[in-house]
């Protein structure tokens, strides 16, 4: 329920956006159904007010959405018993958010299961479309300031990460990626940066993991070392195993 009305606010100046950029409700219901993205459905706004070329859109989106590779690829061990027709609604389904929620529960709660994660989806995405339609219904009856999405999008994802910190690798590795999104950023003009980074955040985070796990030494002791926060409200199925 947070995360649902968290999705209002948003989701209503997205959809004013998106009929400021030409769509009508309908579209921008089926647009809110089929990406199911904010960060994907601002850009495509965004990319439309200026008259880009829909191939730039789509190429511009496919590297934007990888991210969800890397998502979905964590979550696997956990649908490793589902059906193959389970595990694509769930996929098509998947989202920043939804996907932050469902690995807690999966991580913390062993009764936690994929159908409540794909109930958890189905939730967001309903509050997601609903909140879309709304804002393109009303887009042309009242204004709203869209320079405060770029803050509420920003302050959720920083929510996100915070709550999984749990150690210090995590909060070098989660500092490591913002210096690198922005290098790549510049350096790239695109946001084919934020993909670049991401991979070469988490191939470091993997190197160091591997190098650094079960050695015993000062370092593994001081990476793998606790780091007070809200993460360590909740002990994970494998804490509580170690334990």
């Amino acid at each position: 329920m947070p995360l649902c009305l968290s999705y209002l606010p948003i989701g209503l100046a997205c959809g004013i956006l998106l009929h400021a950029a030409g769509f009508n409700f309908i579209m921008t219901f089926l647009v809110s159904i089929v990406v199911f993205s904010g960060g994907a459905q601002f850009l495509i706004a965004s990319l439309l007010t200026i008259n880009a070329p829909m191939l730039s859109i789509v190429v511009t989106l496919f590297f934007l959405e990888l991210r969800y590779a890397l998502l979905g690829s964590s979550l696997s061990k956990y649908m490793k018993n589902q059906p193959q027709r389970f595990i694509w609604l769930f996929s098509v389904s998947l989202n920043d958010e939804n996907y932050a929620i469902n690995y807690l529960k999966f991580a913390t709660d062993k009764n936690w299961t994929p159908r409540q994660a794909l109930m958890v989806e189905h939730y967001s995405l309903i509050s997601w479309a609903v909140a879309n339609l709304v804002g393109s219904l009303v887009g042309s009856a009242i204004s709203i300031n869209l320079e405060i999405v770029d803050f509420a999008l920003t302050a959720l994802f920083l929510y996100m990460i915070v709550m999984q910190v749990r150690n210090r690798l995590t909060l070098i590795i989660g500092l490591l990626s913002a210096v690198l999104a922005a290098v790549c950023l510049v350096a790239t003009k695109s946001t084919i940066g934020i993909i670049i980074s991401t991979l070469l955040a988490s191939f470091v985070g993997f190197f160091i993991e591997s190098r650094l796990r079960h050695t015993g030494t000062k370092a593994e002791r001081w990476m793998f070392g606790k780091v007070r926060g809200p993460a360590m409200t909740r002990k994970t199925i494998e804490d509580k195993n170690e334990s």
